[in-house]
């Protein structure tokens, strides 16, 4: 029994190593450093925990909202509200002049209407739509002409984030949304697609404020007002008196928090396009957003080699390495509880980024009762659902 003693111990030697081998290979943190086109930080008591080429400026897809959100909230405050003004000229026309405000949800115009008939208004002889704010050749990089609802325009007057949601039964068409009436431009466009429900965008700048002006009408009606049937799109006349400044019921960060979630691509670019007139005044041109982000990432950060093409991370041109992430992280560490906590994991609060051979994930690890930042970045395919669990590796 004593002679074949070391064959036993050789066997059991082989066993553990290839049973460590295997727990290796199945380690998701092991599989990125494996990577090629990956990169990963993690920082623990502000030093770098794990960090595989950290320095590396890459496509950062939808975790380029965190920059947004982090520019808007430095610049307005988490208290900020959204306004829209309303007036009414001499011969009796309401004029809407938008202010980017991203989130004029269908309830959000009940309440617009409510302060209006409050202002004793009876009757509208037509409806004004006044988006000046923005130059009418303003186009987001990476959006592109599909009729999907993460394409939908940005406008700076827009209801329901330019889309559309409607049920089509045979030849029947209806509003899948009890609180949004069905318009003539939402019937028309729900004949043009295929039967039950569809998600649909306005895709383009004047679609999306006449159906912005059929929308208000709609529900002026419904509150009792006359309304004309005449809608013009235009600069609001100087001689018009201003009615109301109307603010949104939801505060930034109330706006934020779902952007986040839902990686809602109208509401990150609703908000760098604003962020390059923080005051509302002028006109925003092209280039002016890109520009004026990158210098806010400039004069806050001092980095270097990076570029910002739109604000929802659309774009693949758009590049960040992941050290410039977590210093970004860092500093987004007082709205940390407008981040998404991930589904499986409260240890993880994160927001993932998804392109065609893109997945990113950066945010906040829960390590020993601290919060710790992290960003991973890989411009490879892989499995869809590697970020999340690399994350929760880190985690433990």
């Amino acid at each position: 029994m004593t002679a074949h003693r070391p064959h036993w111990l050789v066997l059991i030697a082989v066993l553990w190593l290839g049973l460590a081998h295997a727990a290796l290979a199945e380690d998701p943190v092991v599989q990125v450093r494996a990577l090629p086109q990956a990169s990963l930080l993690v920082k623990e008591r502000g030093r770098d925990r794990i960090a595989y080429q950290a320095e590396v400026a890459r496509i950062p897809a939808s975790t380029l909202k965190l920059l947004t959100a982090y520019a808007a909230l430095e610049s307005w405050g988490r208290d900020h509200r959204f306004h829209t003004d309303l007036f009414q000229d001499a011969s009796g026309w309401l004029w809407v002049k938008g202010y980017a405000d991203p989130y004029l949800v269908s309830e959000e115009l009940d309440r617009l209407v409510t302060a209006i008939k409050r202002q004793g208004v009876h009757r509208v002889a037509g409806i004004g739509l006044d988006d000046s704010l923005f130059d009418p050749d303003l186009e987001i990089a990476g959006r592109s002409t599909s009729s999907n609802p993460y394409d939908a325009p940005v406008t700076a007057l827009a209801a329901n984030f330019n889309t559309l949601n409607l049920i089509r039964e045979g030849e029947h068409i209806h509003s899948a949304e009890p609180q949004t009436p069905l318009t003539a431009t939402g019937e028309r466009l729900g004949r043009l697609g295929p039967q039950g429900q569809q998600r649909i965008n306005l895709r383009e700048r004047a679609l999306a404020l006449r159906y912005f002006g059929e929308l208000l009408a709609a529900k002026l009606r419904t509150a009792g007002i006359e309304v004309g049937d005449r809608q013009q799109l235009a600069t609001t006349p100087g001689t018009a008196k201003r009615l109301l400044r109307y603010q949104n019921s939801r505060t930034l960060a109330e706006m934020v928090a779902p952007m986040l979630k839902y990686s809602n691509n109208f509401i990150a670019n609703a908000l760098f396009l604003r962020l390059a007139a923080p005051d509302g005044q002028g006109q925003i041109r092209p280039g002016q957003a890109q520009r004026a982000l990158t210098d806010f990432a400039r004069r806050r950060f001092g980095w270097t080699g990076f570029t910002i093409d739109d604000g929802a991370g659309l774009s693949r041109a758009n590049r960040l390495s992941a050290r410039q992430l977590v210093e970004l992280l860092e500093a987004f560490a007082p709205y940390r509880d407008l981040m998404p906590q991930q589904d499986d994991d409260p240890n993880v609060r994160a927001k993932t980024g998804t392109l065609s051979g893109i997945s990113s994930y950066a945010g906040y690890v829960r390590r020993g009762g601290v919060w710790e930042p992290f960003a991973l970045l890989i411009e490879q395919p892989v499995a869809y659902d590697l970020r999340r669990q690399v994350a929760s590796q880190l985690a433990r």
